[in-house]
């Protein structure tokens, strides 16, 4: 007998369900909806209040938006701020902001240390946990694997439950603690299981930091410069916070909202995260590179490479999107300040190497994306590069591989996710609840026997 949902049947079902389920767009004119909960101008619907991030990219002069430098303030400092002083004290920041964002002030020189060793000391998995829950069930996609662990942690908490905020803040400093562990135990198995490859594994060293441990774990020989280390340590400032109403922080609060555990309101984000709208957009940047060092024959020609553009947004090229990654953003108008310390970053590390052609060519299409984008779709929009055009080739150049780009990312934000939880249940008692406006008319109930 052929399985219900197979060959025809299930195309002829689907096929009825997308007519029954196609709602004609003059309709969110007619009612007013803001869909994907944004006006009409572009700027996002006021959903809630926060003290953690401000995320600010244009003011409304007179009802008009009005682009401005970017801003991204953490717990009222910039992160320009924070970076350079960081760099100007030669030493790491990732666990300063962490520390920042979670207890929302900066901790002295003992409180650093103090939890920096905390962090360190806490990233082992329970007994079992990596057998389990990782070499038992191999996942192709990392980002799968750390939503699952993270919800599979739950069963080896005995205070799972206890939403008091002394126990929620133990629970989020240990999920970032280990989340690295757990990305880099996913990628040896996949490794192993799915690209016939060795797998190593090799123990915590209990001295490292959080951008250290990651390049220790990952790299076969464990060895990383002080430069490399502090690379990925401003990646990790830079990406580990971004305003309540991104998707998956947006996505973080809604289950906190309903009362959920910890480790369902943050597996959930990670899942948020996977998406290639959200923290999958650097590795179709890097995909889009890619695709411009095969079809550009002279990358330093910019004739050469706007023509190529030019089919790129005509949808001839490239994955026919007629999208130009890595530019654009839904707050950030005349700048990224990521984007910006991070092309700053990028540089420094390319710059003699032979991947510098390739930071060459992202600076090229960077430049030439508006103007082109004026020329064939006659868009005026104020457009600045994000930090996704730049963060995977940063990857890249510190061998990071392509499958552990968006896991990095949800590795930083695990920061940002948990002062949003805390956040939401210390000042919130409503669940996030928005409204849907139903469309479908009333039938009358035909008897089974009368169907056709």
């Amino acid at each position: 007998m052929p399985s219900f949902l197979s060959g025809a049947n299930i195309t002829g079902l689907c096929r009825e369900l997308e007519e029954r389920s196609f709602i004609r767009p003059e309709l969110y004119e007619k009612y007013r909806v803001k869909r994907g909960l944004r006006n009409s101008d572009g700027t996002g619907v006021v959903a809630g209040i926060t003290n953690i991030c401000n995320v600010h990219g244009y003011i409304l002069n007179e009802g008009e938006v009005e682009p401005i430098p970017g801003q991204l303030i953490y717990r009222g400092y910039s992160i320009n701020d924070l970076v350079e002083n960081v760099e100007a004290e030669d030493r790491f920041g990732y666990e300063e902001v962490a520390f920042l964002l979670l207890f929302g002030r900066l901790p002295n020189a003992k409180e650093l240390q103090n939890f920096t060793t905390y962090i360190s000391v806490k990233r082992d998995l329970p007994n079992g946990f990596v057998e389990d829950m990782i070499l038992k069930a191999p996942s192709k996609n990392i980002m799968n694997k750390l939503a699952r662990s993270v919800l599979a942690l739950y069963s080896y908490d005995d205070e799972c439950e206890n939403k008091g905020i002394e126990n929620e803040m133990r629970t989020a400093v240990s999920l970032i603690s280990k989340l690295p562990v757990i990305m880099a135990n996913a990628y040896q198995v996949k490794r192993r299981v799915f690209d016939n490859q060795s797998m190593i594994m090799h123990p915590i060293n209990y001295e490292e930091n959080t951008a250290q441990c990651i390049l220790s774990l990952l790299r076969p020989d464990r060895q990383y410069t002080k430069e490399e280390a502090q690379m990925l340590d401003v990646l990790l400032m830079l990406q580990a916070e971004h305003g309540g109403g991104n998707n998956s922080t947006f996505t973080c609060r809604v289950l906190t909202s309903s009362g959920t555990d910890p480790y369902s309101a943050y597996s959930s984000a990670i899942c948020s995260l996977k998406g290639p709208r959200h923290g999958g957009a650097n590795l179709q940047v890097i995909n889009m590179l890619d695709n411009f060092k095969a079809n550009v024959k002279h990358w330093e020609n910019e004739g050469e490479v706007a023509d190529y553009m030019r089919k790129v947004i005509r949808k001839e090229a490239n994955d026919g999107s007629g999208l130009i990654y890595g530019m654009g953003h839904a707050v950030y108008t005349i700048s990224d300040p990521r984007a910006v310390i991070l092309k700053k970053k990028a540089f420094e590390l390319a710059k003699g190497r032979e991947i510098e052609a390739e930071f060459r060519l992202l600076e090229t299409i960077e430049r030439l994306t508006p103007e082109i984008f004026l020329e064939i779709k006659g868009s005026s929009k104020t457009m600045c590069a994000n930090v996704d055009m730049y963060s995977g080739l940063v990857y890249r150049m510190l061998g990071i591989p392509e499958e552990l780009f968006t896991p990095l990312f949800a590795v930083a934000r695990m920061a940002g996710w948990s002062a949003h939880r805390m956040e939401e249940i210390i000042t919130s008692r409503r669940i996030i609840r928005p409204a849907y406006k139903a469309v479908s008319k009333e039938k009358e109930y035909v008897r089974l026997e009368d169907r056709d």
